[in-house]
């Protein structure tokens, strides 16, 4: 969290300690900071500690680092590592919120709530956005899917993503919802309850995490938002 009083910036509770701690800043060094209303500021930091970095700002820009899509990635559960890299890349990339899937044939459980969130916090903060996605469930397939349009993805569809992404009118970039199965691939009866909304990334076997990742940066490039 960031204030900024005249020419002079704040930033205290866990973005200090990030800034602090994982990040290593150090008085004298300009990062950037990015304000609620859509600013960039570039600020030289006179004062670092785990409970307040204190800077003064050196240059203010516009800022306008989210998508006009807002793609939600319903990913099925996966082990803790794999989980925790689309969490982070995804939101890098501009994922707006994630529903995690509690698919037939995922192997992993468990609810990590608090650090999910954190991870979310990290990444958005690295990237410079505005906003941290959500990150909700375990839910059922079935829920994910009624939640808006949504796609799921399916080696053996016969439309790409890629395809779909690009045939869009011009300037319309609704709500969608990419839908990537676990390691094991989503089971028949998942795939029927996507009925034809359903789409591939190609020919080639991808692990989950990567076909997350693609199929993320694959929509959003085709909206001509990335």
């Amino acid at each position: 969290m960031s204030e900024r009083k005249g020419d002079e910036v704040f930033i205290v509770g866990e973005d200090a300690r990030h800034l602090a701690g994982p990040l290593r800043a150090r008085a004298g060094e300009l990062i950037r900071v990015v304000e609620a209303d859509g600013h960039l500021l570039g600020v030289r930091l006179s004062s670092v500690s785990s409970r307040a970095v204190v800077g003064t700002v050196e240059w203010t820009r516009d800022h306008a680092p989210e998508p006009r899509s807002r793609v939600l990635l319903a990913m099925a559960m996966l082990p803790a590592a794999g989980l925790e890299q689309v969490l982070s890349r995804g939101t890098e990339l501009g994922v707006a919120g994630f529903v995690l899937v509690q698919a037939e044939r995922s192997i992993a459980r468990g609810d990590k709530a608090a650090r999910w969130a954190t991870i979310c916090r990290e990444a958005a903060m690295l990237a410079g956005r505005l906003s941290v996605p959500e990150v909700r469930g375990p839910v059922s397939l079935r829920e994910a899917l009624a939640s808006g349009p949504a796609l799921l993805l399916s080696r053996d569809a016969p439309r790409r993503l890629a395809e779909i992404a690009s045939g869009a009118p011009a300037g319309n970039s609704p709500r969608i919802t990419l839908a990537i199965g676990p390691e094991g691939g989503w089971s028949p009866v998942e795939v029927e309850l996507a009925g034809e909304e359903v789409a591939s990334l190609g020919p080639r076997n991808l692990r989950a995490d990567t076909a997350a990742l693609a199929a993320t940066a694959v929509w959003l490039a085709g909206r001509g938002d990335l």
